[in-house]
């Protein structure tokens, strides 16, 4: 599962299936993208290898007021991924990856923000603000999940 930014300086590597993928339609992600919403692929950290060139990390304000650090192409500015707080968890900009379709959302989130022209598909769940974690993620995700909170913050 490999990835880059418009301008190939930054290429990088997925080495592990997300554990979940979002679609967020909050204002904050509406206005950070100028799109109605974003494609988020949460996995964990240590499972972005870059291959090519060094991002740069922008500290981007965030409605929890800890911020998120965007890491973004030093070239074209494309934002590949960020780390919210301390999180071991990098939330991967799905749209970079060079076969997106893999990763559809598994669950649309701030849906009582969403775009009103934008129509969610039916089958895939669809919540007002976030979610429990416990109940929405595979058995597998939640392992791996486990695992990072046994290290530290998840």
């Amino acid at each position: 599962m490999h990835g880059h930014c418009a301008c190939k300086e930054i290429t990088y590597r997925l080495t592990d299936r997300p554990l979940f993928v979002h679609c967020c339609h909050c204002r904050w992600c509406q206005r950070e993208t100028g799109s109605a919403f974003v494609m988020n692929a949460m996995i964990e950290r240590t499972n972005v290898e870059v291959l090519t060139g060094q991002t740069v990390e922008v500290l981007t304000p965030s409605e929890s007021g800890r911020g998120q650090r965007v890491h973004r192409c030093p070239t074209c500015h494309v934002a590949l991924w960020s780390h919210y707080s301390d999180s071991r968890v990098a939330f991967v900009r799905v749209g970079t990856l060079e076969d997106p379709d893999r990763f559809p959302p598994d669950i649309h989130i701030f849906t009582e923000s969403k775009q009103p022209w934008v129509i969610l598909p039916e089958g895939i769940p669809a919540v007002p603000q976030f979610y429990d974690i416990e109940a929405m993620w595979p058995p597998e995700a939640l392992e791996r999940r486990a695992r990072l909170r046994a290290q530290g913050r998840a």
